[in-house]
């Protein structure tokens, strides 16, 4: 198949990054690609869909691995998987042999390993410039549920209509579950059985990175992860901090340790990223340097600072955000051109190892299985009978409605168009009468 054939498949079914940005993914296929990577290091702590989608559909995702090589031209076809992932690397070897040029590289339980520039380094020994793209180096990085995504468009000719979500935590029945698009977050924590706490709060996406929503927030292509904790937990009551006081708790409590820099994932790969320095400037509104702020562009936001490195429990992650997205709104752009570091040479002594990230952030007790029933099981028990579907899921422009009040629509029907400019496609995910058309989201119900 020709790449600009196989884009426009992909940009017509919808098929962006299932996680992260969830950047389009027909704008990944490049024929500067040497290498493409596929990512099973699901990077956020209790995570398990990817490893356990790769168990069940091993044959039909190496398979389509190895078309978008052959598409783009790729001499190497790279899997990163954790070591620990055993059934799911057990299912890769029994298809592999049938390829090549397609290799596994078996990955550390460290966090975040997944990150997609940490990857790149350890599958490839590839640096990423700090705010470049993989493809600049001759790397073009997809997810597990990306490529079953694709498969499913070449051979099933299925858009992107549903999404995998683990449901954790404070739940009775962990699971991973395969729900539609826009369906509520209260909907799809239901699958798991009652919560067990009385004042519930719903962090979406992982605990590192993810943002806390309530429950009548919907699920989009990028949405990993449904951790269901109690208010008072302590991850959520970091997540609720309050920008004005973690800034007088620098200017009073740190103390120039170094800990956040020298355990950061990016500074270890050379990128110009020092949470110690801002911290110190910004705490005590030091303008001098300007560098220590415009360098916060090529933060990862990965939480590792906050979350496991400071020993006084301060928040550079967030504070670092807050800075970043002021710049932003000033119309200030990322340093350009800038040449990284050389890898610290320190840096397999300075990973995070998951598990006691998992224990420091008190989730320990909620890592146990959360299992994933065949596609089927879900094509039987469908309860979700009213979704609200975003029309922008994803990096780019927003998709265009093309569904007025009152039409039915059928799973799979294009609703949304992709615009002119970097774009996908919107599909309904249910069968159903459209009972809202905005700029923002269609309303479907049955």
């Amino acid at each position: 198949m020709e790449m600009q054939n196989l884009k426009q498949i992909l940009r017509e079914n919808g098929i962006v990054g299932a996680g992260g940005a969830g950047f389009p993914t027909y704008a990944k296929l490049d024929e500067r690609a040497e290498i493409i990577l596929m990512n099973c290091a699901e990077c956020e702590p209790l995570l398990k869909l990817h490893r356990q989608l790769l168990e069940q559909r091993a044959e039909e995702i190496l398979r389509t691995f190895d078309r978008i090589a052959c598409c783009v031209g790729a001499g190497e076809a790279v899997i990163g998987i954790k070591r620990e992932y055993r059934d799911a690397v057990k299912a890769i070897e029994r298809y592999i042999d049938a390829y090549p040029h397609m290799r596994v590289q078996l990955l550390d339980s460290a966090y975040p390993m997944g990150d997609e520039v940490v990857l790149i380094y350890e599958a490839t020994g590839r640096v990423i410039r700090p705010g470049g793209l993989p493809i600049e180096e001759g790397v073009a990085v997809f997810n597990v549920e990306t490529v079953y995504n694709v498969y499913r468009a070449l051979e099933l000719q299925t858009p992107v209509v549903d999404k995998l979500v683990s449901v954790v935590g404070e739940v009775v029945q962990p699971v991973t579950v395969r729900v539609p698009i826009g369906a509520s977050i209260r909907d799809v924590v239901a699958y798991a059985g009652e919560i067990t706490v009385k004042n519930p709060a719903y962090l979406i996406g992982g605990p590192m990175m993810g943002n806390l929503e309530d429950e009548t927030a919907v699920v989009t292509k990028t949405i990993n992860a449904v951790i269901v904790l109690d208010k008072n937990h302590t991850l959520v009551q970091r997540k609720n901090r309050n920008p004005a006081i973690d800034l007088k708790r620098a200017a009073s409590s740190c103390c120039q340790c170094e800990t956040c820099t020298s355990l950061c994932p990016r500074h270890a790969l050379g990128h110009p990223i020092e949470p110690h320095k801002f911290m110190r400037s910004a705490a005590n509104k030091d303008f001098q340097d300007t560098n220590v702020f415009l360098n916060t562009f090529f933060c990862s936001s990965c939480g590792l600072c906050e979350n496991f490195s400071c020993p006084q429990g301060l928040a550079p992650r967030s504070l670092i955000a807050d800075y970043k997205m002021g710049l932003r709104r000033a119309g200030v752009k990322p340093p350009s051109g800038v040449v990284p570091a050389p890898v610290k040479k320190d840096r397999n002594y300075r990973k995070a190892p998951e598990e006691r990230l998992e224990a420091r952030l008190g989730l320990a007790k909620y890592n146990v299985d959360a299992p994933l029933q065949p596609d089927e099981y879900w094509k039987r028990d469908r309860r979700i009978h009213k979704v609200k579907i975003m029309l922008s899921q994803h990096i780019g422009a927003a998709a265009i409605p093309i569904v007025e009040k009152g039409a039915a629509v059928k799973t799979g029907e294009c609703i949304g168009a992709p615009a002119e400019a970097l774009s996908v496609g919107i599909h309904a995910s249910l069968d159903g009468i459209v009972r809202e058309v905005t700029d923002k989201y269609i309303i479907i119900s049955e």
